[in-house]
């Protein structure tokens, strides 16, 4: 049985008013997502420093703490050397966050809540963040701290790790960035450099260790 339409007829004029409304409404908001800057989940962002990590292992890299006038922002020692910091610092430039940048701004205005190790009276950007003492700090004063864990299921791939390797028999700091390869431990790979350039070895729980770090991804971009 033919159903009847008991609804009033639409113009031709006002449906094609109605249909070109809706076809700009879907413009709009096609325009509007593309437009808004994607922040990626926490996961992703992890999987993408930890990648970036990885990279590292391939550049030949000869460790070299030497201090060095830079550019800035975004300025860098030669590519073929640097030490462990420099892992950290390149790997997160590939996610376009300049550490360079963000620990001088933050110990040009709270100098006094910095390590005084090294004699200095002001902020340097040639050095700072080449630091390990102070990628803690600055990443403490994120927010960016976890407790360090003796689980291994409690670190996820991109986050940060820092150990004393002289234990109690002194202070000798380094830093390193977990990845998603799994080691023969069972444990969580870290890309680091300990002195032959940036390596991906199973090193987890290796030496003491001094903090542990996961970057906010939305921290300021460069």
């Amino acid at each position: 049985m033919r159903r009847i339409d008991f609804s009033p007829p639409i113009r031709p004029k006002l449906a094609s008013i109605f249909a070109d409304k809706g076809v700009m409404i879907r413009a709009i908001l096609v325009i509007l997502v593309a437009s808004t800057p994607a922040l990626a989940a926490p996961e992703e962002f992890g999987a993408r420093l930890s990648a970036a990590a990885i990279e590292r292992t391939n550049h030949r890299v000869v460790y070299d703490a030497s201090y060095q006038r830079l550019a800035y922002p975004m300025g860098d020692v030669a590519a073929d050397k640097g030490v462990c910091a420099d892992v950290v610092v390149r790997a997160l430039r590939r996610l376009d966050i300049d550490l360079q940048r963000l620990v001088h701004e933050d110990m040009k205005a709270n100098f006094s809540a910095y390590p005084q190790f090294w004699g200095l009276t002001r902020a340097d950007s040639n050095i700072d963040h080449r630091r390990v003492p102070n990628l803690e700090t600055f990443m403490t004063r994120k927010g960016w701290r976890l407790s360090p864990s003796l689980d291994a299921r409690d670190y996820r791939p991109g986050d940060i790790v820092a150990w004393n390797l002289r234990g109690d028999a002194g202070f000798l700091p380094h830093i390193g960035i977990v990845t998603d390869e799994i080691g023969a431990s069972g444990w969580p790979m870290i890309v680091h450099n300990i002195g032959a350039g940036p390596m991906l070895e199973d090193v987890l729980f290796s030496w003491p260790m001094t903090g542990r770090y996961r970057v906010d991804e939305t921290i300021e971009r460069s």
